[in-house]
């Protein structure tokens, strides 16, 4: 009974590899996931004494069940029945499509990395670049929503730190699902998304069966109460003015929406601004059907560039942050009172029917943004300067001309958000700002606009061109 075996190196190999996965499955793996499952409760714990908007137990569920449950939703089995007649092919193939739609489109929320992880970057991030400042915001308005109901926060959409930027400062009021597009799934930026509770949207898909799983899911969020965060513009503005909304996920929310039994959705509109926007010119330039494309790698580069010229200038104690970024919360909007004014059953109309009302609910929505939708100095500059006509300005004209228009959104009730401390050294800077960016030069002490640059200040002045030109 003492003796030996001999056996080859390669079996050797594979026997370590086999008791090293043993180990790992039935000691480690499990052990890990105890530590990290008792993290996230504790985090759950702490957090849900602060929150405003608590998170839903459809949050917490397990991914796996919540693909499952949508894979096998009667509508989409119906679906899936109707497409395999349409294509004369076995339901299991359709079947297989379905599975990986909503593998795409479900995510996996994560609340300690959310809140412990996710919050301190998008801080840290956003406070990095801008001077984030909230300028409107009603918490009265937070604490009486009811705790039973599904709280949509509807946005403009400026730039993608729109969504670094409201998941920080709306982190102590809720935990935001967005909608995200195709342009983050990339590894390993898509697993940090769908981590942080947002879903992914083909935006320009026109596959009946795919947009069939993603309205349900919406639905099945909606109906579940999980807090969401949605751009009614569909994208982001090109040039600066907020663009007419879209109504397709308004429409997967309130499709089978029942007032009478359903819980209520309320909707709360939220205006962003800043002072300046990293991909202002990007955006431009797809406005020009002339333009030449850039390539991927252009877009890399440039970004690379950017950058290393901010490592080198905060290296070299130059760093200058992009002015002021700006978030401000409107007054909610219950879908059922909603409802009970305007004696509507969206559950009950016809396609056409309940496009025109959820149609009408959008242009509510977008007029509730524009009203909140920060005005801020940077903006105001740009729109004196943009409208000077080519003539030079000199500094004090450029700030009694601001004045002037401050006063006059002030009397009309627009939230202008100028710091109080010093209003003509936070015209100055904003000026400076634009002079920077070689978007205005400085001869003599006269400002003008720099050649081939008054698009980029058009972008500007049209966050705020619903105020200064409202019959635009």
């Amino acid at each position: 009974m003492s003796g030996q075996i001999t056996i080859s190196i390669w079996l050797f190999f594979v026997l370590l590899v086999i008791t090293a996965w043993a180990v790992l499955d039935r000691i480690l793996i499990p052990s890990t996931r105890w530590f990290l499952r008792r993290r996230i409760n504790r985090v759950i714990d702490e957090i849900s004494t602060r929150l405003d908007i608590q998170i839903k137990p459809f949050q917490l569920t397990k991914r796996q069940v919540l693909i499952d449950r949508l894979v096998y939703d009667p509508k989409v089995i119906e679906a899936v029945r109707v497409e395999a007649q349409k294509k004369n092919c076995p339901r299991e193939v359709i079947q297989a499509e379905v599975v990986a739609y909503a593998k795409e489109i479900v995510p996996s929320f994560n609340a300690y990395l959310y809140f412990r992880i996710g919050y301190w970057l998008a801080k840290k991030v956003a406070r990095l670049l801008y001077r984030v400042r909230i300028g409107l915001v009603e918490n009265q308005q937070f604490e009486n929503i009811d705790p039973d109901s599904t709280v949509v926060f509807v946005m403009n959409h400026r730039s993608n730190m729109d969504y670094i930027l409201v998941a920080f400062l709306a982190a102590e009021k809720a935990a935001l699902s967005y909608a995200v597009g195709e342009w983050a799934r990339i590894w390993p930026l898509q697993t940090l998304i769908r981590a942080m509770g947002a879903y992914f949207v083909r935006r320009k898909s026109g596959n009946p069966l795919y947009r069939r799983v993603l309205e349900r899911y919406i639905a099945m969020a909606t109906k579940e109460g999980v807090c969401q965060a949605v751009f009614p513009e569909g994208g982001l503005s090109r040039d600066g003015r907020l663009r007419k909304p879209k109504l397709g996920i308004l429409d997967y929310m309130l499709r089978n929406y029942n007032s009478a039994d359903d819980r209520d959705i309320v909707f709360i509109p939220v205006g962003i601004n800043y002072d300046r926007t990293l991909e202002d010119r990007s955006l431009i330039r797809e406005l020009d059907p002339q333009a030449e494309r850039q390539s991927k790698w252009f877009a890399i580069k440039t970004t690379l560039r950017f950058f290393w010229r901010s490592i080198i200038l905060m290296a070299m104690s130059r760093w200058q942050r992009f002015g002021y970024a700006c978030v401000n919360f409107g007054p909610q909007i219950s879908i059922q009172q909603y409802a009970r004014k305007n004696n509507l059953d969206f559950h009950q109309m016809s396609r056409e029917m309940r496009f025109q009302e959820i149609e009408k609910l959008a242009e509510e929505l977008m007029a509730a943004i524009k009203n909140v939708v920060p005005i801020l100095p940077v903006a105001l500059v740009a729109d004196i300067m943009n409208g000077s006509d080519g003539q030079g300005l000199s500094a004090f004209e450029v700030e009694a001309r601001v004045n002037d228009v401050m006063e006059e959104l002030q009397a009309a009730g627009a939230p202008v958000y100028v710091s109080t401390r010093s209003r003509v050294q936070t015209i100055l800077n904003a000026l400076n700002m634009l002079k920077l960016r070689r978007l205005v030069v400085e001869s003599d002490g006269i400002y003008r606009v720099s050649p081939g640059e008054g698009d980029v200040l058009a972008y500007y002045a049209n966050s705020i061109a619903h105020w200064r030109q409202p019959q635009l």
